[in-house]
């Protein structure tokens, strides 16, 4: 399938590494020739500098003959153009368009993206699928990183183990005797810096960051055997009053089971933008690094802290003096992948990747089809695949131990109809199934050829 991607920056060049390791025809455009040059040293890739709306641009770079454009530019009427004039001049197929601002993205407008008016296709925003990732953190506090699968039957869980935990040094084959009614599954482990997929002969350590499959019925009784102990969030403070914390906050307000939440936010018209948006939300004007204002927050009863403001080092310090001053749980958004191994040293508890659910978001939607969902993990390392099994797919009929699936996957759930079961190695894989896959970014590609749902199969 041949994709032009216009926008080279961490988003745009995440999803070109994606598709261009999966010998996918991608073309890169950018008005930053750096960027470029960085995209098409890096990655199989072809590279255009210059604006993307531009049509000589896109005709250059081979826009007649493409079959999906992704507009993920810092600018949301670039992006907006860019898929008009894909549509009006070169009639491609699917655009996706990545879109920031509110005033675009509200429902009661959503006419303006129909085909006899702005042609796009899917509209992707990261201030909401961050804010997404922020309560699916909060309600599960005891892990790093989460997202549910399988229409929230299954629940992806990444954890800490801790020196503590009651099944360190214990084979991964030996906890389905210890805990045989126990619908949970240690589908990756990350040791050193290094994620891997496990085998049954395989022990967990301290330190070790794993990530696992469980029913959503099971999630508390899971943390617990991994020694988690997973505790409500009746009261949270957020640091960062702009889309990220607004969306968040007015979420926790909608909620039956009631929320405490204060906002502190620094800049005074978007504090006063905050606290006219939300009915019972107390939004604070002031610094969130300030220890008197974050006192004035009752930061020490809080049960979480969550910091979403746009400065990766304001978030980082506010967290390490929120935790200072008696707060238990600390949530940090990161833009910068190299800040993350801070996390541990700071003791920080979760962090969420904006670039890394954005992707998550675009990948969901280019692999469309049977494949229902995506989730990409840590910088491209892995991808969990949720999707449908063809009839005409080679695993169809199939018992899991009789197909070759790549070293580096492992099924870590299969629904049937609507029972949703722990696959083991004899269980028998049929036409219409719903299976999610853990897989190590090189396997993808072998992953999506068993499932035949690869993007190009459309």
């Amino acid at each position: 399938m041949k994709v032009i991607i216009c926008g080279a920056g961490q988003v745009g060049w995440q999803i070109a590494k994606h598709l261009s390791g999966e010998r996918n025809d991608v073309t890169v455009v950018d008005s930053n020739p750096v960027l470029v040059r960085r995209a098409t040293d890096t990655l199989d890739v072809q590279g255009i500098s210059g604006f993307a709306s531009y049509p000589d641009i896109l005709d250059r770079a081979g826009a007649r003959d493409a079959d999906m454009i992704i507009a993920a530019t810092h600018s949301d009427e670039v992006n907006m153009v860019t898929c008009q004039v894909a549509h009006s001049v070169f009639d491609i197929r699917r655009k996706i368009a990545r879109l920031r601002a509110q005033s675009y993205l509200d429902a009661i407008y959503s006419d303006l993206y129909r085909r006899d008016h702005l042609p796009i296709d899917v509209v992707i925003s990261p201030e909401k699928e961050v804010a997404e990732a922020a309560l699916q953190r909060l309600a599960a506090p005891a892990t790093f990183d989460t997202e549910s699968f399988m229409q929230g039957r299954a629940q992806l869980l990444g954890i800490v183990i801790e020196e503590d935990c009651p099944v360190i040094n214990t084979p991964l084959r030996q906890l389905t005797d210890l805990f045989s009614t126990l619908r949970a599954l240690v589908v990756g482990v990350r040791r050193e810096e290094s994620l891997f997929v496990p085998s049954p002969n395989d022990q967990l350590f301290p330190g070790d960051d794993v990530y696992l499959f469980t029913d959503t019925e099971d999630m508390t009784r899971t943390l617990e055997i991994f020694g988690k102990v997973q505790s409500k969030q009746e009261r949270v403070v957020i640091i960062g009053g702009g889309n990220v914390g607004l969306g968040v906050a007015k979420a926790l307000e909608a909620r039956t089971d009631r929320v405490r939440v204060k906002v502190i936010e620094k800049n005074r018209e978007i504090a006063e933008n905050a606290a006219d948006a939300l009915d019972r939300t107390i939004v604070l004007h002031g610094d969130g690094l300030d220890t008197g204002l974050l006192e004035e927050a009752q930061i020490a009863t809080a049960d979480a802290v969550l910091a979403v403001t746009d400065d990766d080092k304001t978030n980082l310090l506010a967290s390490v003096r929120a935790k200072g001053l008696g707060c238990p749980m600390a949530i940090t958004l990161i833009n910068d992948p190299t800040l993350v191994p801070l996390m541990g040293p700071l003791d920080i508890d979760a962090y969420i990747n904006p670039r890394s659910t954005t992707v998550s978001s675009i990948l969901r939607h280019i692999r469309h089809g049977r494949v229902r969902s995506v989730y990409s993990i840590g910088d491209a390392e892995a991808e969990v695949i949720e999707a449908q099994v063809l009839g005409t797919s080679p695993i169809s009929g199939q018992k899991i131990k009789d197909v070759a699936f790549p070293e580096g996957t492992l099924i870590g759930a299969v629904m049937k109809g609507t029972k949703m079961i722990k696959p083991t190695g004899n269980t028998r894989i049929d036409e219409g199934d719903v299976i999610t896959i853990f897989a190590l970014a090189e396997d993808v590609p072998e992953v999506e050829r068993l499932l035949q749902v690869s993007i190009d199969f459309f």
